[in-house]
């Protein structure tokens, strides 16, 4: 049998054991076709994504807890979160037969382009990146911006539409008791809403395929209960804080949570081309999520240190700018980070850029070391 046979038999075989509202192997487009692969192509997109120096670096990125998991490894980061997904997203997706390899390469690759210091990192940058003309930052159109043009020296990694729609469509912030994919999406529809969100106009945009839906879904599911945990863990808050009303619906704990929610999201989405949750699922679910932003994320003793995060993100941002426009080639902007770029990231990207691409890959441990190198002078004693 001819390998073209032998690929031609196994994408069928697995398809045709899809949901017919699940995204086919057949239907899987990609700019560059792959050649003489084996793998089915959303196992191509999951592979260059975990493989990617990005991905590596999400686990020295915070989730929500400032430097927390450097000195207690109990504490989420960015990588374990992103594993949460993934694990939530495929059990959903196996209970709804859609397609797991699309599913598990957009859950490792939605939150490639967040900041070292997470959400407040991502809001800093952002405020740099207006200053200096180059439009608001996003952490999910900049995992877009990873994928297709910045990782592998420049190159990108040459992913399917589906896998990139995913995950630019992920939005893990806004709560929707229900996502209807928008399958008519093109190519020229994902380019107005990344440009439309860096003039700051915000609008608002659907997966274009079911695992999509699910990704986003997996997202919020992925977070509100292990946040929860975390806080408890760092006594920031008690569990008998959670409001009755709403412990009662979901639970009290991150198991029973997620447990709650994936029942319930598979239950309502199950036969249908929707996700979704039952309306008393949902609210509870908005309403935790309004408790952990009052009782979580603007709590005084997690962000005691966020005005020096923010001048540390200005301090960099001018200082690789000034190294870049002077060629500074001591500067570890060049020497961690350009030196390694091919001709045409440098030739087509802007100094601001630039830089707004070496501070967001940097890890929360690179960040803080690259700030003391800057601020602290070296001092040499002379004999």
């Amino acid at each position: 049998m001819e390998y073209k046979e032998i690929k031609e038999n196994i994408i069928r075989t697995i398809d045709d054991n899809l949901s017919p509202f699940a995204t086919k192997n057949a239907d899987a487009v990609r700019k560059i076709s792959s050649k003489d692969e084996i793998r089915l192509p959303f196992s191509i997109d999951r592979d260059r994504i975990i493989y990617s120096g990005a991905y590596r670096r999400s686990a020295g990125k915070t989730q929500v807890y400032y430097f927390s998991s450097l000195t207690d490894e109990q504490i989420t980061n960015r990588i374990v979160h992103t594993q949460y997904v993934s694990q939530i997203a495929r059990t959903i997706g196996r209970a709804l037969s859609l397609n797991l390899d699309l599913i598990e390469a957009a859950a490792l690759g939605h939150d490639l382009g967040h900041t070292p210091f997470g959400h407040d990192g991502e809001v800093f940058l952002s405020n740099e990146c207006e200053k200096h003309g180059i439009g608001k930052f996003h952490h999910n159109i900049h995992s877009l911006y990873i994928v297709d043009k910045f990782s592998y020296k420049g190159k990108g990694m040459n992913l399917t539409l589906q896998t990139r729609d995913a995950i630019v469509s992920h939005d893990g912030e806004i709560h929707q008791n229900r996502l209807e994919p928008h399958t008519d999406k093109t190519e020229e529809d994902i380019e107005k809403y990344v440009q439309s969100m860096k003039d700051n106009k915000y609008v608002k945009t659907s997966p274009m395929t079911m695992e999509g839906c699910v990704i986003r879904l997996s997202d919020t599911i992925a977070y509100i209960g292990t946040d929860i945990e975390d806080a408890i863990h760092l006594n920031l808050i008690k569990r008998n804080e959670i409001p009755k009303e709403i412990s009662d619906i979901l639970g009290n704990n991150n198991g029973k949570i997620i447990g709650t929610l994936v029942k319930d999201i598979t239950m309502n989405s199950y036969g249908k081309p929707v996700i979704e949750f039952s309306s008393e699922i949902g609210n509870a679910l908005k309403e935790l999520k309004a408790f952990n932003y009052d009782k979580i994320y603007r709590n005084e003793k997690l962000k005691r240190e966020r005005r020096k995060i923010e001048k540390g993100f200005e301090v960099l941002f001018e200082t690789y700018l000034e190294d870049i426009a002077t060629e500074n080639k001591d500067s570890d902007v060049f020497k961690h980070f350009l030196n390694s770029k091919n001709i045409e990231y440098k030739e087509s990207t802007s100094d601001a850029e630039k830089v707004r691409d070496f501070i967001a890959s940097m890890t929360d441990r690179y960040f803080k070391y690259q700030l003391e190198k800057i601020t602290i002078p070296m001092v040499k004693l002379i004999l």
